[in-house]
């Protein structure tokens, strides 16, 4: 079942439950304290471990409300907000203008409600317990408190990697444990009843890039002020590109003083290091280090080592030690916690498939852009008019994607988005279970997450950025260095999806909404770059450093033994996967699922515990 987390809560219904469940989550949580927020009733209601910083809760008459995570709202104003719930309806109204990342939990007269971010980030799960539902942030507490066993299918899912397309993939990876979509809250009633309610709308996409841009700014600023103090050392990646020059910019502007890491890759062409020093000569109190490639532990390194990975698998894997290592340089210069640019990418730029809308909405300018995509990915005309005319609907391209899982995928195909793929070497069962999964969101007829297929791609692409930024964030706990991630907070997502479209990307220029944004603050030649570097020989020299211990995963694969993967392909694959041709994400995504698989055989066993009253001050 793997590790039990550090950090963990339970939330409880307002009802009587059985006191075996109670002493289930004891065991759980081992030598730790347990924790336990009672409900106005005095029964529990916040049950688990967390630090005094990680979760915030107050008492107002019988309205019991708390966030947990990183948060705007200190206790006094938490306080002010509980004073004006009546009904868990007003609990999202009155927590409009807080910013960060964080869940909301609720105990309003009986009736308890939970929620974690639109992006992502951070989930909530369900389970049936002892007659009770329960509900938690992290799935493997659920998995141990059910002795769930793993759901092959939801597996078979993961194997598709950054592809899986909305809803799929949002459950937990145990049979029994479910997962709340993104956006939506979870709410129990005293006797029993449970429903979900939608509690995120995205913005409207109208704003100009100049407001939009300010909207982003602002939001920005917010973001990364909430996370460092005037005179602390914070740890910052500077690759050289937009996304993390901006937050050190924006924590040099809050008064942080930096130690900040660039790494410089071993391609000739690569000008990230250019960029990042160029940036560093303009930010005040930093210590800049740059590590070369050949003096960071290699790529994929760490194959070997058993840990906890968490709810789910992730392609982290890939750099995860090298990653460990700079966690460790900057906690030695004393940086209490680490700022990534990860997410930008994600959430800052609209999706191509946006021509789809504009094209209806402003011909003229849809041809235009359309001209653009076309020229830039060299597609042929036949194939992106025939995605721009194509009016079907999200169920018929789930059920079109269905079977083409071993078709290779080439971007956003301008429709619905990122259609889901499968490598070469996964089973006929893998097929078959994803085909089937896809084929049954058809048969619901699984609503977008907007009518504007290019509303729901870049909405896709953010929540994908806010999952993969959940990865780091477990990656920064187990390296003790918390790893933020600001631009996956739910405020900047929604100051970016304010624009429109077409003017926060394009095919003619690179990320316009951000360097509108960062216009003043930021360098000009950084705001000017329009390249983007990549890893092609830390890859390659990672797999060739590390070949003993694929290898070994080719002779000993949990995925072949889960009957997932065809023995003979996995094993070519890794043995040789220099020779993959285009597969890399699908190597690394496998990599993931594999190693995930095998952190699981690390056992976590509990001996003891002690138990502390959190209640909330009653104001």
């Amino acid at each position: 079942m793997g590790a039990s987390p550090a950090s963990w809560f339970v939330v409880l219904p307002d009802r009587d439950l059985s006191p075996v469940l109670l002493d289930r989550l004891r065991n759980l949580a081992g030598p730790a304290a347990l924790r336990i927020v009672p409900h106005a009733s005095g029964r529990p209601w916040l049950v688990g471990c967390w630090p005094d910083d990680e979760l915030t809760a107050c008492a107002v008459g019988d309205v019991r409300l708390a966030v947990a995570g990183t948060c705007s709202l200190k206790p006094a104003e938490l306080a002010a907000r509980a004073r004006q719930i009546n009904d868990t309806a007003h609990i999202e109204p009155v927590l409009l203008d807080a910013h960060g990342c964080f869940h909301v939990l609720a105990s309003v007269a009986g009736h308890t409600y939970v929620r974690g971010s639109f992006s992502g980030q951070l989930r909530v799960y369900w389970a049936e317990v002892g007659g009770a539902t329960v509900c938690v942030d992290q799935a493997r507490v659920l998995a141990r408190l059910t002795a769930a066993e793993l759901d092959t299918a939801q597996l078979a899912l993961r194997l598709t990697g950054d592809t899986v397309p909305h809803p799929l993939g949002w459950d937990a990876l145990w049979r029994g444990v479910h997962g709340v979509l993104p956006g939506a809250a979870l709410e129990l009633a005293p006797g029993g009843e449970m429903r979900t309610r939608r509690w995120w709308r995205p913005s409207a996409a109208e704003l100009p890039l100049d407001e939009a841009a300010a909207g982003l700014r602002e939001a920005l600023e917010q973001a990364v002020a909430l996370r460092v103090r005037p005179e602390e050392v914070v740890g910052a990646d500077l690759s050289g590109g937009m996304d993390s020059t901006s937050l050190c910019f924006l924590a040099a502007q809050a008064g942080a003083r930096l130690v900040t890491v660039t790494m410089d890759a071993g391609a000739p062409t690569n000008e990230d290091r250019l960029h990042a020093t160029r940036a560093a000569g303009h930010l005040p109190r930093i210590e800049h280090l740059v590590f070369e490639s050949a003096d960071l532990p290699a790529q994929f390194s760490g194959l070997d080592e058993r840990v906890d990975l968490g709810d789910e698998p992730s392609a982290i894997v890939r750099t995860r030690v090298e990653q460990r290592y700079l966690a460790e340089q900057m906690r030695a210069r004393g940086a209490r916690l680490r700022l990534s640019g990860f997410g930008g990418d994600q959430v800052i730029q609209s999706q191509p498939s946006y021509v789809h809308g504009l094209l209806r909405r402003s011909p003229a300018t849809g041809l235009r852009h359309a001209a653009g995509w076309r020229a830039r990915r060299r597609q042929p005309l036949g194939a992106i008019t025939r995605a721009l005319l194509d009016r079907g609907s999200y169920a018929a391209w789930l059920t079109e994607a269905a079977g083409l899982l071993h078709t290779p995928v080439h971007g956003d195909d301008l429709r619905w988005g990122l259609r889901p793929h499968l490598p070469p070497w996964a089973s006929d069962q893998t097929v078959q279970l994803c085909r089937e999964q896809l084929l049954g969101a058809a048969r619901d007829a699984t609503e977008p997450l907007h009518r504007e297929r290019g509303r729901h791609a870049w909405l896709v692409s953010a929540q994908r950025g806010g999952r993969l930024a959940g990865h780091l964030a477990h990656c920064g706990q187990l390296d003790r260095l918390p790893y933020h991630s600001p631009f996956c907070d739910d405020a900047v997502i929604a100051a970016a999806l304010a624009a429109r479209p077409h003017e926060a990307a394009g095919p003619w220029s690179y990320k316009p909404l951000l360097a509108a944004a960062m216009h003043g603050l930021v360098p000009e030649t950084i705001l000017r770059r329009t390249t983007k570097d990549h890893f092609g020989y830390e890859w390659q020299s990672g797999l060739r450093h590390n070949r003993h211990a694929l290898a070994a995963w080719a002779e000993d694969s949990r995925l072949v033994a889960a009957g997932l993967a065809d023995e003979d392909a996995l094993r070519r694959a890794l043995l040789s996967p220099q020779l993959l041709i285009g597969g890399t994400a699908e190597f690394e995504t496998t990599l993931g699922v594999e190693a995930w698989l095998r952190g699981l055989e690390h056992r976590h066993i509990p001996d003891g515990t002690r138990e502390t009253n959190s209640a909330p001050t009653t104001r």
